[in-house]
């Protein structure tokens, strides 16, 4: 049993939610970025996506986009990132940790070499968030061969028999994106979105979490009571915008994911 599967079973067995929270490495520095993970961790986070910085984060909104431009011009790289990551693996070994990048990343440092290193690392998957299903075969085979999974997603836009496919192989978990258009924070999530879910459920071979749009403890409950893992991002980062100091940022971020995590139990 790997460390996704064990994070999984144990939010099971304690009738909960696992809770996944994407941090924006680099954003707004790289130590600051660390320490965020730092307090996630601390309250209450299950498994952290590694936000690797893009130029043209095309399925993200405005909050990442943002940060993602502001930690590119400080330099972050996947090198540092990495590093980061190293860093988070050695002091956490409980932890779940899900590297998020788009591919253009991935090839330019080689799909190989970076699997080899994830796996050095101690990490424990990969998401492409821009990677097709018909494309996905070079990759997959890296992850396959060093350990790692391959985080597919599924959309509202997805129809039956291709979530059959997508999810056919799945190993790890699988991330539906519970609305159409890019990560931020929404004022409602659709309605269909329990039926949807369900559905996926009885497909996947593995649990499936849901991400996109959860603004905080009231909607991060509701999804809670029906998938295997809630995500949250925009959220998230967006409590490191503004005029307040570090300290007071993070202090903010980390009273969110306690927030989260005490919406994460199943009612039923």
């Amino acid at each position: 049993m790997d460390r996704i599967e064990r994070i999984f079973n144990k939010c099971r067995d304690e009738n909960r939610a696992a809770l996944i929270i994407f941090v924006s490495c680099g954003f707004p520095n790289l130590p600051t970025s660390e320490e965020a993970i730092e307090r996630a961790i601390a309250a209450g986070a299950d498994i952290i996506e590694l936000g690797m910085p893009f130029s043209d984060p095309m399925a993200d909104g405005p909050v990442i986009c943002a940060s993602s431009h502001t930690a590119l011009q400080n330099g972050a790289n996947i090198q540092n990132v990495l590093e980061l990551a190293a860093r988070v693996r050695s002091k956490h070994p409980e932890v779940g940790l899900v590297l998020f990048s788009y591919m253009n990343v991935i090839f330019h440092y080689g799909i190989d070499a970076l699997c080899a290193e994830l796996k050095r690392i101690g990490t424990d998957g990969v998401l492409a968030v821009d990677l097709p299903l018909e494309e996905r075969g070079e990759l997959m085979c890296a992850c396959r061969d060093n350990g790692l999974h391959l985080v597919p997603l599924v959309s509202p836009a997805t129809d039956r028999a291709r979530e059959e496919q997508i999810t056919k192989d799945a190993t790890g978990f699988v991330y539906y994106v519970s609305v159409r258009g890019a990560t931020g924070v929404r004022d409602a999530l659709p309605e269909d979105l329990s039926a949807r879910v369900e559905e996926l459920r009885q497909i996947s071979p593995v649990p499936v979490a849901v991400g996109f749009g959860i603004a905080g403890g009231d909607s991060a409950r509701g999804v809670a009571q029906i998938a295997d893992g809630v995500v949250v991002g925009s959220a998230f980062v967006k409590k490191f915008f503004g005029e307040q100091s570090m300290e007071e940022k993070l202090a903010s971020a980390q009273a969110l994911v306690a927030e989260l995590s005490a919406n994460m139990r199943k009612l039923a």
